[in-house]
Order: structure tokens, then sequence, then C-alpha cells
């Protein structure tokens, strides 16, 4: 992984040379003033005195974050290397499951399975694997970064390369929207569900997945968190994601943090000495003395009070 690191680093090095177009910003969510929480590589970050969401502050502005993406080493190194070497394994343990997942939605809550719209769709491989269930009509991949874009039309998927912001479709045109780790690296995430509330037809879903700020390994980590980074603008949590997607006319029908590496990450930094866990003795004993037995259920725990990292929100256009 050391070709990666050092593409993420070109990266991280052209937002900062950037530094003078970034803008300074307000709450994503409740526009309320920020404190200072904490600095990583170069990048402050304020939390919310109203709602406690985390968020990039200056940060890139929009127009910027467009080019960032655009031109990223690290997109077109996952695109060129990784995703190619290991889409058997994420396909078997993410995107079959996040599909599986997203039919279930739609029957559980009754949802017509016309026109399936991700946005940002990365390789392409949840979009295929959507499509080949054949439960849909219509899926549109949208991918803004060219090598990726590239990746989906070779799988003879429908592709937009437009900023969701200027997309070209007609109000209600979408019955179900998802963005599976998105939201976190948009300028404004009200903006962007607002055109989502605008595209999808009456009752339509929206499925978004990103990380929670509650989330035990970020919580326990802070900065050494790997989820902390330069591309991650906006860190909402299960009360504020509601609040926003309420807020912009969303009915939010599910907001769950389903995840399963929480304890496996912070463990795996305590055996690294990234971090120690001398001064907190009970979390000692469950994720390193006696692991082979607490560790599965404190994860299970965290996934089923909301304390995981992983977040996935749930909602319908309103009526």
């Amino acid at each position: 992984m050391e070709g990666l690191a050092v593409e993420v680093d070109a990266d991280r090095q052209w937002l900062l040379a950037q530094r003078d177009r970034f803008v300074n910003v307000t709450c994503p969510v409740c526009s309320g003033p920020g404190t200072p929480a904490f600095d990583k590589l170069e990048f402050h970050y304020e939390s919310c005195d109203k709602c406690r969401t985390v968020f990039m502050n200056p940060r890139p502005a929009e127009k910027l974050l467009h080019e960032f993406y655009g031109q990223s080493r690290t997109y077109s190194y996952w695109n060129q290397f990784i995703f190619p070497a290991s889409e058997s394994a994420r396909r078997t343990s993410i995107f079959v499951p996040r599909a599986e997942r997203v039919v279930e939605f739609c029957q559980r809550y009754g949802i017509h399975m016309g026109t399936l719209l991700e946005i940002g769709a990365g390789f392409g491989t949840f979009c295929e694997e959507i499509q080949s269930r054949q439960v849909f009509d219509r899926v549109i991949a949208l991918e803004m970064t060219p090598d990726l874009a590239a990746s989906c039309q070779s799988r003879g998927l429908e592709v937009i390369q437009d900023p969701v912001e200027t997309l070209q479709m007609g109000p209600g045109s979408v019955e179900v929207i998802v963005a599976f780790e998105t939201l976190e690296h948009l300028f404004s995430p009200r903006d962007f569900l607002m055109t989502v509330h605008k595209l999808l037809a009456k009752n339509g879903l929206i499925v978004i997945t990103c990380p929670s700020i509650d989330g035990f390994d970020i919580v326990m980590l802070q900065t050494h968190s790997d989820t902390i980074d330069h591309e991650h603008v906006n860190y909402l949590h299960p009360a504020s994601i509601r609040q926003l997607a309420t807020e912009c006319g969303f009915d939010v029908l599910e907001i769950v943090t389903p995840g399963k590496l929480d304890a496996d990450i912070v463990r795996n930094k305590v055996l690294t000495g990234v971090i120690s866990l001398e001064d907190q003795p009970w979390l000692k004993q469950v994720l390193i003395d006696r692991w082979e037995t607490l560790g599965q259920p404190f994860q299970e725990f965290l996934a089923a009070n909301n304390l995981s990292t992983h977040m996935w929100m749930v909602a319908t256009k309103r009526s």
C-alpha cells in the first residue's frame, strides 16, 4: 500500500496548495457556530455548538472540491490497481449485502422500483450488482471522477459524469437514490439533500451511508482514526443527520449503525502502539485481555445502540 500512500499525500498537498480558495463556513447541518475540535495534517475541524456535527472549517470551496476529485491521483490509483485486485472480495463482503439491503428497504416500505440513481458510483460494482437482480427498470451511475466514470462505462452501465447539483434530470424522475460514503465529501450536505428531494418521485426513497462522529473508533482514536482525513469535510451523527434530512423534506424511516469493525480497528491501533489503554482497564479487558470472548458481543452492542461509526439513513420524500 506504499504506492497508495504516496498518491494520498500528493492529493493532500494539492489541496493545501489551494488554501487561498478555502472558505469559512458555519455548521453544515444547522448553521450554528463552531468551536475548535482538532487539527489533522494541516486541516482544521470544528464542532457545532448546537448540534455537535463536526466539520472542516475553513474548507475547499465547492468548485475546488469538484476540481480536486477530477484530478485525484488517489482515485486513479484505486481505479487502476486496488479496485480490480480486490473487486471479487469486495463484491462478496460489501456490494452483495449492500444491494440486498437496498432491495429489502424498497420491499419493506413499498417503494416502486423504477429508476435507481447511485451518486458516487465509484468502480460501478454496486450498480452492476443491483442491475443484475433485474428488479429496477433503470439503473444510473453518477460518477464525477473521470477514470472511475470510464470504468463504469466499460461495464455497460448508464453513466452521468456531472455533479449532482447540476444534474439535468426532471423533477420527480427517480424512485430510489443511493449515496454510499458520499455525504462526508460534499461542500454542502443540505444543498445535496435538497437536490435529491427535487429528483425523487413522490414517496421516493433515499439511502445514505456515512461515518458517524459518535462512532466508537472515532471517539476512541480521534485524530488517529483513518476516517479523519482531508477528503472528509462533514462528520454527522444519528441525531444530526435526522435533523438535516427532516428539514430538507424527508421522513426518516431508519437510522442504524450496523458496523462490524469498530472494536477491531481500535484493538489493532492498541496492538501497534498507536494508542494505549493502560488508563482504561475496562476497555483493555474487552479489547485485549478477553478479546476472544468479549470482542464480538461488544461490537454487537455498539451496532445495536447506534454507537458504530458506519451509519445508514433511510428516508422517503415527504408527501
